[in-house]
């Protein structure tokens, strides 16, 4: 769905382009992430995070940023916004408090930012 005045190819300073190369480099991430559209796979992360993540394949790094909570790291390391949602609802973060975190805004700062684009 296109929205008007938004610019499919802007680079916005600060966030990572998720190109094929990304989604290579984070399959394995986003497979777990999707992975928690089901409430039983959530519960089996949140109960044994190592465990689930080797189950998923994670590399070194991406194992890293999901200890930290680092949402910005898992996108570095290849995470899908879309996907990496699934994972920040489970520690209730929003889209809007990932999207602050990527241009160094608050979520309150980052919501007038996307109302002012609209």
């Amino acid at each position: 769905m296109d929205h008007p005045g938004f610019d499919h190819h802007t680079h916005i300073p600060g966030t990572t382009i998720f190109d094929g190369k990304m989604a290579m480099k984070g399959y394995a991430l986003n497979k777990m992430c999707y992975a928690f559209n089901r409430q039983d796979n959530r519960e089996a992360f949140v109960a044994d995070e190592e465990g689930f993540m080797t189950k998923y394949d994670l590399n070194e790094a991406q194992k890293q940023a999901v200890r930290d909570r680092n949402i910005l790291g898992m996108i570095e390391e290849g995470g899908n916004i879309y996907y990496l949602a699934k994972f920040a609802g489970i520690f209730k973060l929003s889209v809007q408090d990932v999207g602050g975190m990527q241009t160094g805004r608050s979520t309150e700062e980052f919501q007038d930012f996307l109302n002012s684009q609209a």
